[in-house]
């Protein structure tokens, strides 16, 4: 609408000053008034062909027509995207062609008055006239397509930012996803790691207790007690990991995680009302230490499995991940023996190192006159955690069967706290 209402005024205009171009050329005035609508007209095809209205507009200059359709011809052609040089050519052509016709008719109306001002009087007004027509709407123009460019350019990054945020909460979203499965493995491991090694003990002692319950009521007594405490540490280590679980989970599970906290007191209350003896829990700060494997083998031991541990090395303390992993490591292959090999005799080998902690706990086969003892199901998952833990410390871990028909787990962890942290 607004180039319409543009192009019609031109036209009129045009048609206006045409009668008087008519007048002085010694044509019909019919002539000059379509002469003038049809270039006034022009000015609708402003926004498509800005270059070829700007040409239009210099060509009617001599016939003194079409001031409108100079000033809005060159305004659009400054604005549009045609090249710089093209636009300041045609702006100059302009400038040029309105400044002749102007100092030409100048001179010809001071000649008509009998008023001689000079040939420097008139260029000055043919000039100032010339740069007064073309000058502002060229840099109005300018003005507003460097503007129009800048605001799509701020458009196209924004688009482009957005883009890059959606991408990104698309890449948080999986890495969320990630660290929950991590920390689901991590909590399973860890359940893994407290539950089987205190559980096959006890199912180990309770087999005991049922074999001399009537010939051996001493021993089966001793039995008994041993069942009961390492039921009371599991219910311990339980309580103290469900416990960080309700912390962490505050805002996302209260509930679910307090009432399995509840239930494992619970729990604990009832074997504590069945015995008195103290409760020993080999969880302290952080994870499991290393100073607690004489505890783990000396259980092992009360089990009925002969196990010797062997320290190589000036013993020193680690990172709380390091000794943890070492721990676990010793604790599950233990736990292994007693489930797949009754009778066996088991060595477990610690060395300290410059930089590194090297772990090896080795097996014979099962005695063939051996009692076979309970039959203890495998969750298929204990050599699966310990390889997890170790490699996550950037250390190596090696198990299979030995030549002799025993088995062997090996481990080697990095002591330096660059890897600890890792």
């Amino acid at each position: 609408m607004l180039d319409v209402v543009l192009a019609l005024l031109s036209a009129l205009e045009c048609s206006a000053e045409g009668t008087s171009f008519a007048h002085d050329a010694g044509l019909p005035e019919v002539v000059g008034v379509l002469l003038g609508m049809v270039a006034g007209a022009t000015l609708l095809l402003r926004r498509r062909w800005p270059i070829a209205v700007v040409l239009v507009s210099v060509a009617i200059t001599p016939a003194e027509m079409g001031i409108m359709l100079t000033v809005v011809g060159l305004y659009t052609m400054a604005a549009s995207e045609v090249p710089r040089r093209l636009t300041v050519v045609l702006a100059g052509v302009s400038v040029l062609g309105t400044f002749v016709v102007t100092f030409v008719r100048f001179q010809q109306s001071m000649t008509e008055g009998n008023y001689q001002p000079g040939a420097v009087a008139g260029a000055v007004f043919s000039a100032l006239m010339a740069l007064g027509v073309t000058a502002p709407p060229v840099l109005m123009g300018l003005y507003v397509g460097a503007r129009r460019r800048l605001v799509e350019s701020l458009r196209e990054r924004a688009d482009g930012l957005e883009r890059e945020l959606s991408l990104l909460a698309e890449r948080a979203e999986e890495r969320a996803d990630w660290a929950r499965n991590e920390e689901r493995t991590r909590i399973a491991r860890e359940m893994h790691d407290v539950v089987a090694h205190r559980v096959s003990l006890m199912v180990v002692h309770a087999a005991a207790l049922q074999a001399v319950a009537l010939k051996d009521p001493e021993k089966a007594a001793k039995n008994a007690a041993l069942v009961g405490d390492m039921g009371r540490q599991a219910l311990t280590e339980l309580r103290e990991m469900l416990g960080v679980l309700r912390t962490s989970s505050e805002g996302k599970g209260p509930a679910a995680a307090q009432r399995l906290a509840e239930v494992a007191a619970a729990a604990s209350a009832r074997v504590s009302e069945k015995s008195a003896a103290p409760v020993v829990s080999v969880v302290e700060g952080d994870g499991p230490r290393l100073g607690g494997l004489e505890d783990l083998v000396g259980q092992s031991r009360a089990a009925g499995m002969a196990v010797e541990l062997r320290v190589e090395g000036e013993e020193r303390s680690y990172g709380s991940g390091v000794e943890s992993t070492a721990y676990r490591v010793v604790q599950e292959a233990l736990t292994n023996v007693h489930k797949h090999a009754p009778g066996a005799r088991a060595v477990v080998r610690l060395a300290h190192r410059d930089g590194e902690v090297a772990l090896q706990v080795e097996n014979g086969p099962s005695h063939s006159g051996a009692d076979e003892g309970p039959c203890l199901p495998s969750g298929g998952n204990g050599l699966v955690g310990m390889r997890e833990r170790v490699s996550a410390l950037g250390g190596v871990f090696v198990a299979g069967a030995t030549d002799a028909g025993g088995f062997r787990v090996s481990a080697v962890i990095p002591s330096g706290e660059g890897q600890v942290a890792a």
